[in-house]
């Protein structure tokens, strides 16, 4: 099955807003971490400390299909945060090759930013900004290996 739910990002307050959604919305995280549970990157700037604690993925369940996901942006990284699009769509696919064809159909005519490939955590993921200037999320979680 695909899903598509909300990916917001923050410039330091991803844990400030969460907290506060949580406590309105209810529930518990999902998921967790930051950007110090990150292996250092090849080619990327170091991060500081103030940055390494900064919301790297968290994840809040609304409903058994639905989550709120965030993060807080690292300006050394990328773009930054710019107000108004700090948001992106999220699709997750239950297959890789149905995440190949939602990524490279949707990114025709955009700018990748992120190109689809599996990622430290185990996913198969990428980013792009459609030719829309929309931001998009592709990403297949792949059943654990016993």
């Amino acid at each position: 099955m695909t899903t598509v739910n909300v990916y917001l990002t923050f410039n330091g307050t991803c844990e400030e807003a969460f907290n506060f959604y949580k406590s309105v919305l209810g529930g518990e995280f999902s998921y967790l971490g930051r950007y110090s549970n990150m292996p250092d990157q090849e080619g990327m700037p170091p991060l500081t400390d103030e940055m390494r604690n900064l919301i790297m993925h968290i994840g809040l369940p609304v409903s058994a299909e639905t989550m709120l996901m965030g993060c807080d942006t690292v300006e050394t990284w990328g773009d930054g945060f710019k107000p108004g699009n700090n948001f992106a769509v999220s699709i997750n696919t239950d297959s890789k090759e149905k995440a190949d064809e939602l990524f490279f159909g949707l990114s025709q005519g955009g700018k990748v930013t992120m190109p689809l490939d599996f990622t430290f955590w185990g996913d198969y993921f990428g980013m792009f900004e459609d030719k829309f200037g929309v931001n998009w999320m592709v990403g297949y979680a792949p059943a654990p290996q016993d």
